[in-house]
């Protein structure tokens, strides 16, 4: 494993289910002004940690000594005295950052801070090394050990389990369609996507579906990240941005200029990645999420986080672990 002194990328050492429903989208695709916040503070700028979201993350379970032992990859983390992850914190909705004090909250960010609890017990949570990954430098990070794990609305997928281990699914998502919000009403569907102009990430899930799903797309481009997609969205220079559902709403909600529009035309199963020779790292993280799902957890995470930009407010029923496409 490289060093714990060498961990490239930017870091922020931290203090402290199912396709979402239509009803999901229309709030948060709504005046920005108004946009619920996952944290309790402005949904623009992240504001604080909501109480729920504290208590939900608070009252995470702790591994037995037993389970850390037999786990050489949880026996280093705890060694180390904190976990790496690997990810985002500019997600409104899954992992986002709060400027003003360092904290991230959101749902990938509770699953983190969860686990870094499970294995390093209470005020574990606050132990989290957070290095910023692409869809290009995921597997890479998580094969050199740069990362510990990488939680990142993560789609497992048959080619990356080649590279790769996936712990879950933890979560279940699908691939949705972004356009600027006044087009809102005239693309609704991948049909309404023929003989325009597209946008997706390089080393995505995204180009699979438009192919699979798009009849006669127009010039597809594949951009590095997140940020360079909206932005050819905003700019005009693509008429619609193809990804995985978790990742545009948490553009919407952080950009009223963008909405998400119809239901997602695929099913994405999120998974925690991890260095296919880390000792017992597989085993250990799908007992960590095995035990978050069964004592309410899970239930709580998500009632805190995106159970506030959904409608109904109904808490899906979590995927079933080991569930892996093949």
């Amino acid at each position: 494993m490289t060093p714990r002194s060498f961990r490239p990328g930017r870091r922020a050492t931290l203090a402290a289910g199912a396709v979402l429903p239509l009803a999901a989208l229309a709030a948060c695709s709504s005046d920005g002004s108004d946009a619920p916040s996952l944290d309790g503070g402005d949904a623009s700028d992240g504001g604080g940690t909501s109480e729920d979201y504290t208590a939900a993350i608070a009252a995470g379970p702790v591994a037995s000594e037993d389970d850390i032992a037999a786990s050489g990859w949880a026996t280093a983390i705890r060694e180390a005295d904190q976990l790496v992850r690997g990810g985002t914190t500019a997600n409104q909705v899954f992992s986002i950052i709060d400027p003003s004090t360092g904290q991230v909250s959101g749902f990938d960010a509770g699953i983190t801070q969860l686990l870094a609890r499970y294995i390093l017990g209470e005020g574990g949570e606050e132990k989290v090394e957070y290095i910023d990954t692409t869809v290009e430098t995921r597997e890479t990070m998580v094969q050199n050990d740069t990362v510990d794990c990488v939680i990142a609305t993560y789609s497992i997928t048959p080619e990356r389990m080649e590279k790769i281990d996936f712990a879950g699914p933890y979560y279940l998502s699908g691939t949705a369609i972004q356009v600027r919000t006044e087009d809102a009403e005239t693309i609704t569907g991948p049909d309404d996507l023929s003989g325009l102009p597209l946008v997706t990430q390089s080393n995505s899930t995204g180009t699979q579906a438009i192919e699979e799903n798009v009849p006669d797309p127009g010039e597809i481009q594949t951009l590095p990240d997140n940020e360079s997609c909206v932005a050819a969205l905003k700019q005009g220079r693509v008429d619609a941005y193809v990804l995985d559902q978790g990742v545009l709403l948490g553009n919407s909600q952080a950009d009223e200029t963008v909405s998400v529009v119809g239901e997602p035309f695929t099913e994405d199963p999120y998974g925690i990645g991890l260095n296919k020779d880390a000792d017992g790292a597989l085993d250990f993280v799908n007992g960590f999420l095995e035990a978050i799902e069964s004592d309410g957890t899970w239930d709580a995470l998500y009632a805190a986080t995106i159970g506030q930009v959904i409608e109904d407010g109904e808490t899906p029923e979590p995927p079933a672990i080991g569930d892996l496409p093949s």
